[in-house]
């Protein structure tokens, strides 16, 4: 079959190689033409090769996935997965008698239920597009999508191992989140990701008996804070180790045998600003002992009812926003605004955001774990789904095929199996405070 002999399709779908349609694929430098099997669109190596490509680009993005438990997903076997752990054996103290045999132990398997999920996304191409634009779209799209999925994917793991009971405010200056300090004069004020910090991660983890990862627990850290932590003098970069070989993808460094991995999607507790054109409100005149703050939120665009369900720190303390008109906030000392606040404060007090650390700034979580702290669904089989729709596949509803598409789809879910197994540091960095 003659290059003449067939009808061109607008879309470059491989390095070197042009497709037609849906007739075939010719090599661009041989002129060798490959022809579909009725109705295959892309051919099965270029199926493979741009699925792997997705996954290749997804997987990078996969730090919080990559220290899980991982368990395949099987076909047809339903929406419900199940990872199992097993209880340890108890200690045996006491002597057996002579001649008779002991009462036999059991195994104790626990299991931990979950349901998957779907995610996914596309991009739509259009012949115009195809027709006028220089570079390989399906390439481009491809690879702009699995950055998309491997973001997305990693995200909903951080989400549920950063939900885990064990947490630690920088080195136990403070008990609550809103109390996290940086910035300030006094250093021990600030509650920056220290040696000391980690090593009190580290004693609760092998308190818990938290089985060990090669050798050392395992952190995900972002990078501010893995800024105030590698000027200790203890820190250990990957080329000082012992087997320098065996070093994990993105790993940085470590110290009181903790290995981190940096990422720039470690988890960060940000709070919205309470107006649009300010971080913080002022108070409006001196109150004592009120449930209620006058602030001016006229001036700045704050609407009526726009603050309801947000928390703001006024003199250090944290309150609930049960109500608010464009100059007056409702406060409550909880969500479930059973008791009403008493705040006291004097004229032009700064209201600042209350979901983050104090003076509303940016609180990093760093998380420290051991082996089978949690579990996750793998990519391979029906995990991540590169999905290619050709210009003219869709019918009747693209009568003059303007429209192809690609995209992806992936079945996931994430647990955390053991809670004692992983501890989440939550701390200030000193970055935040010098920008």
């Amino acid at each position: 079959m003659k290059i003449s002999d067939v009808q061109f399709s607008l879309s470059l779908f491989g390095a070197g190689e042009t497709v037609l349609g849906t007739e075939g694929v010719i090599n661009n430098e041989t002129g060798e033409f490959t022809q579909y099997a009725e109705g295959a669109g892309l051919s099965p190596e270029m199926r493979t090769y741009y699925s792997d490509y997705l996954i290749d680009n997804a997987e990078p993005a996969l730090v919080h996935d990559r220290f899980a438990q991982k368990l395949i997903i099987p076909e047809r076997g339903g929406k419900s997965v199940q990872f199992r752990k097993y209880d340890p054996l108890p200690k045996l103290t006491s002597p057996i008698a002579e001649g008779v045999t002991p009462t036999g132990q059991t195994i104790n398997m626990g299991t931990v239920n979950a349901t998957l999920a779907q995610y996914g996304g596309y991009v739509e191409l259009t012949d115009l597009l195809l027709l006028t634009a220089v570079d390989n779209n399906l390439c481009m799209a491809t690879k702009l999508l699995g950055s998309q999925a491997g973001r997305t994917l990693d995200t909903i793991s951080r989400e549920v191992i950063c939900g885990g009971t064990n947490v630690q405010y920088g080195q136990g200056q403070v008990n609550a989140r809103y109390l996290v300090a940086g910035g300030k004069e006094q250093e021990s004020d600030n509650c920056y990701l220290t040696v000391e910090t980690i090593r009190r991660a580290v004693r609760f983890l092998k308190n818990q008996n938290a089985e060990k990862i090669d050798g050392c627990y395992v952190a995900i850290i972002h990078p501010d804070c893995a800024y105030d932590l590698m000027s200790d003098p203890n820190w250990r970069y990957p080329h000082q180790y012992t087997d320098p070989s065996a070093i994990f993808d993105g790993e940085i460094g470590k110290i009181e045998g903790v290995r981190f991995i940096e990422s720039t999607e470690a988890k960060i507790f940000h709070a919205e600003p309470l107006a649009s054109d300010t971080r913080t409100l002022l108070v409006n005149g001196e109150k004592t002992a009120s449930s209620t703050v006058t602030f001016d939120g006229s001036a700045i665009g704050v609407k009526a009812g726009e603050l309801v369900g947000r928390y703001v720190l006024i003199n250090g303390g944290r309150y609930y926003v049960g109500s608010n008109t464009s100059t007056i906030l409702s406060l409550f000392t909880d969500s479930t605004r059973q008791t009403a606040a008493s705040v006291t404060c004097e004229d032009n007090t700064v209201i600042y955001p209350g979901e983050a650390g104090a003076e509303g700034a940016d609180v990093y979580a760093t998380l420290i774990f051991g082996e089978n702290a949690y579990g996750t669904t793998s990519l391979s089989g029906g995990g991540l789904e590169h999905i290619v729709k050709q210009l003219g596949s869709s019918g009747t509803s693209d009568p003059l095929n303007q429209r192809a598409t690609v995209g992806w789809k992936a079945s996931k879910v994430t647990v955390r199996l053991v809670e004692a197994f992983m501890i989440r540091v939550e701390t200030a960095s000193s970055v935040f405070f010098e920008n």
